[in-house]
């Protein structure tokens, strides 16, 4: 199991937003995390990446226990994340936000790793553009680029389809795959779009009220649990 959880809860300041979670994470998997608008799924990365005010209980990558490491500490053991709204530096280049990546590797180094230019060939040719003059659907593959950067084994993706065109919302789906699939990269992505956690993922978790209410393989997400979780 390449990440764990362990009866964990979070706070922002004294109020617990997640309660008593528990989950695995296989290595090379993509676990779509679903519930509706303020269950705590966003909270759940947040908790992951080390950016909430308390966590208790136990987080483990790859065996070492991450429970009480700084967020630049877990993204040194290999943790990536790509928050809700990109939070893309718009008056920073294309080069100097992925490099910002770069300062979060092991070995660090001012080189823009190829990787990240290969999959987005729009950013190769627009490194010296002002980022804030992408457009949504480019500054979502920014973001990727920029915690591909990071050289992680684990990417944490915050509602990555959210206000992104249609035909980038699919172009940007291929992508994940692809580091999925064919790169071995694990991911946990937050998502709204039940046929977009479909096609990407192996596995779902649906949260309610800060807790895992329900959870299985892909398959078992049928339109009856979804009706029953995310119907408003």
């Amino acid at each position: 199991m390449l990440m764990q959880l362990e009866d964990v809860s979070s706070y922002y300041g004294k109020t617990p937003i997640l309660k008593r979670i528990d989950l695995n994470v296989p290595k090379g998997s993509c676990v779509c995390v679903l519930g509706r608008n303020g269950v705590g799924k966003t909270t759940l990365v947040r908790t992951i990446m080390g950016l909430v005010d308390r966590m208790t209980g136990k987080l483990s990558l790859s065996g070492d226990d991450l429970s009480n490491s700084r967020t630049d500490e877990r993204a040194k053991h290999g943790i990536g994340y790509i928050p809700q709204g990109r939070q893309i530096l718009g008056k920073f280049t294309v080069r100097e936000n992925i490099l910002l990546g770069t300062f979060a590797k092991k070995n660090r180094t001012s080189e823009i790793p190829e990787m990240c230019l290969e999959l987005f060939p729009y950013l190769r040719e627009n490194l010296n553009r002002r980022a804030g003059l992408l457009s949504g659907g480019q500054q979502q593959q920014l973001a990727i680029a920029r915690a591909l950067a990071v050289d992680p084994q684990i990417l944490l993706l915050d509602e990555p389809t959210e206000g992104i065109q249609p035909n980038i919302v699919a172009e940007i789906g291929e992508t994940l795959q692809m580091l999925n699939k064919k790169l071995g990269i694990t991911l946990i992505l937050t998502e709204q779009h039940i046929k977009v956690a479909r096609k990407l993922g192996d596995r779902f978790v649906m949260m309610d009220n800060g807790r895992v209410v329900e959870e299985g393989e892909i398959s078992a997400l049928t339109d009856e649990v979804v009706h029953r979780h995310m119907t408003v």
